[in-house]
């Protein structure tokens, strides 16, 4: 594996995209230590001292920004709302659709209304936090002050916004994936550190803290298979004449995988679910701002009821975005090829359709499950600050694996080894039966 790594500063391009992502990350970092003015630093340590819940959470997705109040505190949240209102839109509107698919001038309309769609976004997050911070007292002086408070915000969000775009141009991986990973990694040194200090003052039992490891552990088995795993249906090639050759007669597979949408089902419902905690700061301690904030607290009963639904429903949607039964049938159709026991065409089209479905509603239910699972063992054993649950788990494992995917294909092209070696070449999947 070192001798792969050593590979991969051997190609100037692969070299150049990795240097380029380091630094991208490290303006990122930057970003969550310059502080938004007019705020009370102190203050504001103090508040999230003694806080938990949905301000934990908030802050683990900024990458601590949020605590500090930096000028990227609202991170890639309103771009990923956007993203959402807009993927939905596509499938609603016939016309936006067509721009998807149809031009590339069409598609960069839709990534041009997502960005206008972000900043709007950026406003009202940005609006409803400096209420909140002013209705605690973190935040004081005159409505000047509070405009550029909010003009600073929405800036670091498209500042946030812009790097996650050069990144997925220039850089390894998907832009706002890493961004998101690099903001919950970077926590990693100080929650340990945390967690070692509750050991050591008898706060937190030794014992809660080896079931909370060995639950990660299996966490992280989890999300690998969860990633790796596939449906494949055998498919065979009738053997057809080309002028003296004759190709076909061939059997393989279509790999379906289980988890189609990677952790795109994570941060969206996790995006989502943080909108309304930004409206529930424009009435502040009154009883509808406590009501909303109580509904959409973590381990809360409707909260969880909410993550798993929409959790579900991403899983779907980004598949049926990202996934068209019909180019797969009609491909097979125009080579010759079919599944054994099923007609060429549309009842083909119709049959993976079906076997997508059912496998998609199994790994949106795995998905939910290894997701929650860790929160819920944190309210039972206890163990608060070990924060870094199923959530942020599948995100870190997930971009972890697209990345690495993405190097090895950069490697395997140029006819270098890849990083990962498995044994006979291939990789080890699990197959869910539907």
């Amino acid at each position: 594996m070192f001798g792969s790594l050593g590979d991969i500063f051997r190609l100037p391009d692969l070299k150049r995209r990795i240097f380029f992502t380091i630094g991208i990350l490290f303006i990122f970092r930057l970003g969550a230590y310059i502080p938004t003015p007019g705020v009370d630093r102190s203050a504001m340590a103090a508040l999230f001292s003694n806080s938990g819940g949905v301000m934990d959470f908030l802050n683990l997705f900024s990458g601590g920004a949020l605590s500090r109040f930096g000028i990227f505190s609202l991170g890639v949240a309103p771009y990923i709302n956007s993203s959402i209102v807009m993927q939905l839109l596509v499938v609603i509107f016939p016309y936006l659709e067509k721009l998807q698919k149809d031009s590339t001038d069409g598609h960069k309309k839709i990534i041009q209304w997502t960005r206008y769609g972000a900043v709007l976004f950026a406003f009202v997050q940005a609006i409803g936090m400096t209420a909140w911070l002013r209705g605690v007292g973190v935040m004081q002086g005159t409505f000047f002050d509070w405009l550029l408070v909010v003009i600073t915000l929405v800036a670091g969000s498209m500042a946030v916004m812009w790097l996650g775009e050069e990144l997925s141009d220039h850089g390894i991986g998907n832009g706002i994936s890493l961004l998101i990973f690099a903001g919950i990694v970077a926590r990693i040194p100080e929650a340990i550190l945390q967690t070692w200090n509750l050991v050591s003052i008898g706060q937190l039992n030794i014992i809660a803290l080896l079931i909370g490891i060995v639950l990660m552990v299996a966490v992280v088995a989890g999300c690998i298979m969860l990633q790796e795993g596939q449906r494949r249906l055998p498919v065979q090639y009738a053997k057809r004449v080309v002028g003296n050759k004759m190709y076909g007669g061939q059997s393989t597979f279509i790999p379906l995988k289980v988890n189609q949408a990677g952790v795109i089902p994570i941060i969206f419902a996790s995006s989502l679910l943080m909108f309304p905690y930004s409206i529930a700061n424009y009435f502040g301690d009154t009883s509808v701002g406590q009501f909303i904030s109580r509904l959409f607290t973590p381990n809360g009963i409707f909260y969880i009821l909410c993550y798993i639904a929409l959790i579900i429903f991403f899983s779907y949607f980004y598949t049926a975005v990202v996934f068209n039964p019909n180019d797969i049938a009609n491909n097979m159709k125009k080579y010759g090829g079919f599944i054994l026991g099923i007609r060429p065409g549309q009842p083909t089209s119709d049959y993976i359709t079906r076997v997508m479905e059912r496998i998609t509603l199994g790994g949106g239910v795995f998905l939910a499950i290894v997701a929650l699972i860790p929160n819920i063992m944190s309210s039972v054993l206890g163990v608060n600050s070990f924060y870094f649950g199923g959530t942020a788990v599948l995100i870190v494992v997930g971009v972890a694996m697209d990345t690495v995917s993405q190097i090895e294909a950069q490697l395997l092209m140029r006819h270098y080894d890849g990083i990962l070696k498995r044994s006979g070449g291939n990789k080890t999947r699990g197959l869910l039966r539907a």
